[in-house]
């Protein structure tokens, strides 16, 4: 699924509006030339969603099936959060919009960054259409970077060690990808105090599943594969 958008209505927000909204931004082709395939965007925002992940873009994968976090560094997210998929892409629940909506391709067998014209264009629009988001999960640089400008630290593992500092709204993390597993094993207190500490405010904005998933032990990084 592509996105969705909740049924019901929060502190007046307008479904159809929101509706709207969600077409406007499957529709953009603002960054099209600038693409390796035509764009398909990925998202899914809902007015009764009590969190918000934000990303960096869509990988291959995600752009292919256009499922969010639809891949190994979206098997690490969930384990990170202690939810199964079904929790995760509760929509009534759990918003889901990256930094730039649409895959931008590779250089070197690495993503591209996210378009820059993306985020100015959709976040804001989209972001007040959400309400009653408790908690904005900021994931990897270029998220930290849109939210927080200047409040970041001078390097990501700087600004994820301060997560305390920018809550309650938002809560910075690494990417959660394979290729990061280097920047785990140097950063160790990130599994040791990061993901406890995260888990505890899942439980706190109310996202904790009925399963007690959020109570689970994390599964480290280096589990997994490929």
């Amino acid at each position: 699924m592509r996105s969705s958008s909740s049924s019901s209505t929060t502190r007046g927000s307008n479904p159809r509006s929101l509706a709207c909204l969600v077409a406007r931004a499957e529709a953009c082709t603002v960054c099209a030339a600038n693409l390796p395939h035509a764009p398909r965007p990925v998202l899914r925002v809902s007015p009764s969603a009590r969190l918000l992940i934000v990303g960096q873009a869509p990988g291959r994968r995600v752009h292919e099936t256009g499922i969010p976090w639809n891949d190994p560094s979206g098997d690490l997210l969930r384990l990170w959060l202690g939810m199964t998929r079904e929790q995760f892409y509760d929509v009534s629940r759990i918003a889901i919009v990256p930094t730039g909506l649409c895959y931008p391709g590779t250089v070197k067998s690495s993503d591209l960054p996210p378009r820059p014209e993306c985020a100015p264009l959709w976040h804001p629009p989209l972001r007040a259409t959400m309400p009653d988001i408790q908690l904005t999960l900021l994931i990897g640089a270029y998220a930290q970077a849109y939210y927080l400008g200047k409040r970041r630290g001078r390097t990501l593992a700087d600004t994820v060690a301060a997560w305390r500092d920018f809550l309650p709204d938002y809560f910075p993390l690494p990417h959660p990808s394979p290729r990061n597993r280097l920047w785990f094993k140097r950063h160790p207190w990130f599994e040791q105090d990061v993901l406890p500490a995260l888990r505890k405010q899942i439980g706190t904005a109310g996202l904790a599943g009925d399963n007690g998933g959020a109570h689970q032990q994390p599964m480290s990084s280096r589990e997994i594969q490929d």
